[in-house]
């Protein structure tokens, strides 16, 4: 089982990012990183730390369910697109492993994704 994330444009030639949801797991673990905490902590993830004590503008895409749940607006596509493609270039400085860069191709997959929705002025659904 998957999931995709793709633009709500209703055309079925749209770019979407597509990931099992192990990877989409460790994908997520490895921008909560990123951004100065771990993943595990935070509430919906096993932990009991809120969202509220953490500041980071990936945090529509973190704390989302895996599937379903409201989609993410282009305000908030538009305010995530350059954290992800900073921490995809400072991914691209550290040693390099297997895992490490499917996970930079997921972020690359998902930038393009997130400029189709800022772009269009769609949102962006999971399922």
């Amino acid at each position: 089982m998957g999931l995709i994330l793709y633009p709500d444009d209703g055309d079925n030639s749209s770019p979407d990012a597509t990931w099992s949801c192990v990877r989409f797991h460790a994908f997520r673990e490895r921008l909560a990183r990123a951004e100065g905490f771990d993943l595990s902590t935070m509430w919906g993830f096993g932990g009991d730390r809120p969202w509220l004590d953490v500041s980071t503008t990936l945090e529509p895409l973190l704390d989302h369910p895996d599937v379903g749940g409201d989609g993410l607006s282009t305000d908030d596509c538009a305010a995530m697109l350059p954290r992800l493609e900073a921490i995809t270039g400072a991914w691209l400085e550290e040693p390099a492993e297997p895992l490490l860069q499917q996970l930079i191709e997921d972020a690359r997959q998902l930038a393009v994704v997130l400029r189709f929705c800022v772009d269009r002025d769609v949102e962006l659904l999971f399922a």
